[in-house]
């Protein structure tokens, strides 16, 4: 089978497609022939040198896959040979096929195509397990989303439409901007010709949003701070601009805020499990009615993986950007 591997970090220019042996799976295992696979910023950063791979996962990139199960563990119990699976997976995802947990993986809705299921594992199961589980969302709140047009983004403004929150959120080109509205966000801020602090002050009257959703940091941390309303939440995932920084806790401590963060991939399997059981009962019925589907940006043959990375790279994507084998 094919597999993505890089001999040392580097550029997406490491990347190579190389032969290898089909995996077996595992007695809790199930082994999926691949037909899309995810794309996500770890897997950049894995091959920057700078995210290895925690131990016992596996060390080629992938997160997320969907395809058709090929061959089951003798432990597992709901699924069988031919089922069509999404799977959040510890690495080995840029391959022909994955071994996956039983517990990570999950029959998605038969209105999706393949392309769209592999964007789902990581992207919906990181945002409702921050704005649902760690986040606790209310109906009505106001939202701030960074990077709206991201594979997160899309999927955030989606959910949070589901509970009729007031979403703010902030991209960088106006092409952007216009898919986001179209989306459902509410305050859609063009970062490169506008202070989205300036802007969210003015339109919430200076009262500030409920929580917000970061995956930049750096100088955005205190203006975040700044913007949260008392017992407000800020959540953090991602750290694109840095994640050093000055910050003044006296705002923190008079606003009682909460500041957290949170990693999906170091998380054990039943962890993952409770928020697969969530998406299928909250959030699969919503993809099957058409008011939720994962936005696809392109899609790309697995021998083009250079392209991909290059593509997520470019900051022109909106959604997510998917391999195919």
């Amino acid at each position: 089978m094919k597999i993505v591997k890089f001999d040392k970090p580097g550029l997406p220019g490491v990347l190579k497609v190389l032969d290898s042996g089909i995996p077996e799976p595992k007695d809790n295992e199930v082994l999926i022939r691949n037909l899309a696979i995810g794309v996500n910023r770890p897997d950049l950063l894995q091959r920057e040198g700078l995210y290895p791979a925690p131990k016992g996962h596996s060390d080629i990139l992938g997160l997320e896959v969907s395809g058709i199960i090929e061959k089951i563990g003798k432990d597992v119990k709901k699924f069988n040979i031919g089922d069509k699976v999404c799977s959040l997976l510890d690495g080995g995802g840029y391959a022909e096929f994955s071994v996956a947990k039983e517990n990570q993986t999950i029959k998605f809705p038969e209105n999706l195509t393949f392309e769209e299921a592999a964007g789902v594992p990581e992207c919906f199961m990181t945002c409702w397990s921050n704005l649902i589980i760690r986040g606790k969302i209310q109906k009505g709140e106001k939202v701030l989303i960074h990077g709206g047009s991201s594979g997160i983004g899309t999927t955030a403004i989606q959910i949070l439409s589901l509970f009729n929150c007031k979403i703010y959120t902030t991209v960088g080109t106006e092409k952007k901007k216009k898919f986001c509205e179209k989306l459902g966000a509410n305050f859609v801020m063009n970062y490169n010709k506008d202070d989205f602090y300036e802007l969210v002050k003015k339109e919430t009257e200076n009262s500030g949003v409920n929580l917000i959703f970061d995956m930049v940091g750096g100088d955005y941390i205190q203006k975040n701070i700044d913007l949260l309303s008392n017992d407000g939440r800020l959540i953090n995932i991602a750290f694109q601009k840095g994640h050093k920084v000055n910050i003044n806790m006296m705002r923190v401590m008079l606003k009682r805020l909460t500041i957290t963060g949170s990693t999906l991939r170091i998380r054990d399997e039943l962890f993952k499990n409770r928020i697969i059981n969530d998406l299928e009962n909250k959030i699969f019925p919503e993809i099957l009615k058409g008011k939720i589907k994962p936005v696809i940006d392109s899609v790309f043959k697995i021998d083009d993986v250079v392209k991909a990375h290059k593509r997520l790279y470019s900051k022109e994507h909106i959604g997510k950007i998917i391999l195919k084998t």
